[in-house]
């Protein structure tokens, strides 16, 4: 899948950048129509130590996915981030399951019906 990372307010390494293609990528395991997806990481400017952001944004077919957290660590808010993306993809998974499940149902009695 392709992710564009951009990290805002500040330059992110090699390594930063990997470990969020890592986990984006496991994304696949549930849900293989990911179209492709945006990463940004920003430092917030606040008293807290969790100032790390991440945000992301996945594109699958008829809909957009939206996930954002904050930790004291870039890849702790990009875990939260990826485990609420994967919640949102099981989610819509269950929805357009029934959805097609209803639609075969309606089809099956409209057809008894006609007979």
């Amino acid at each position: 899948m392709n992710i564009i990372v951009q990290s805002i307010r500040f330059d992110a390494d090699r390594k930063l950048i990997k470990f969020i293609q890592k986990k984006v990528n496991k994304l696949d395991q549930f849900f293989d129509q990911i179209i492709d997806g945006e990463c940004y990481l920003k430092l917030e400017n606040v008293e807290d130590e969790a100032n790390k952001v991440t945000e992301f944004k996945l594109n699958i077919p008829g809909n957009q996915l939206f996930a954002k957290a904050q930790a004291k660590s870039f890849e702790e808010a990009t875990d939260s981030a990826v485990e609420s993306l994967r919640r949102q993809i099981n989610k819509h998974k269950t929805k357009t399951r029934t959805k097609a499940s209803n639609h075969k149902a309606l089809l099956s009695l409209t057809e008894v019906r006609v007979a």
